[in-house]
């Protein structure tokens, strides 16, 4: 056990990193701190660049601390997004059935101009479980982020995945796959009507 503290250790080792790459070493340090540590540094990294995210009145998407962008995104896109930021527990796919109304009523009010039936149609399609709409949405709203910024602090705005193990009982055991926006919510803003 050391009497040092965790900025004198942190001290130590900024020290001691300088001098393995100082030597060439790079190939060592990697080892040294390991690849799930470097991980986790990286996303540490992400977090301290990120924006809080403002849904306007209008429901327009804006990341304030990036110069107050608007995140553009047409009004289907924009709707799932919205469904997905409104539940930080996240959502299984195959239970979006369950969000219809949910999303059918951002939809409604980010596209007030297209007929409600087409509105009411797309909105089947994003919820049908063997329909891959969703994910094709998903897939465009990543790639909207990834055009703002990259990949480690995108991957607190987009829509990704995580799985939950559950225990049902001593032999049964069963997974939920879902989905979900993970910014903190404390960065949040949102001015619009929550559907």
């Amino acid at each position: 056990m050391t009497d040092r503290t965790p900025e004198e250790i942190a001290v130590e080792l900024s020290q001691l990193v300088r001098e393995l790459v100082a030597a060439g070493c790079n190939d060592l340090l990697l080892r040294a701190i390991g690849v799930s540590v470097l991980e986790e540094l990286r996303i540490e990294a992400a977090k301290s660049r990120l924006s809080r995210l403002l849904v306007t009145k209008d429901y327009r998407i804006i990341l304030v601390d990036y110069g107050n962008k608007e995140v553009e995104m047409t009004p289907v896109h924009k709707a799932v997004y919205l469904l997905f930021l409104n539940h930080p527990e996240g959502i299984e796919f195959k239970k979006l059935c369950e969000y219809r109304n949910e999303l059918l009523g951002y939809y409604m009010a980010t596209a007030k101009l297209m007929d409600k039936q087409t509105i009411a149609e797309s909105v089947d399609m994003l919820v049908d479980p063997l329909n891959n709409s969703i994910n094709e949405k998903c897939s465009r709203i990543k790639s909207i982020f990834l055009n703002i910024m990259d990949l480690y602090t995108a991957n607190y705005y987009i829509i990704s995945g995580h799985t939950q193990k559950h225990f049902a009982g001593s032999s049964k055991i069963w997974y939920e796959r879902l989905k979900n926006v993970k910014i903190p919510r404390e960065l949040v803003i949102r001015e619009d009507k929550q559907v």
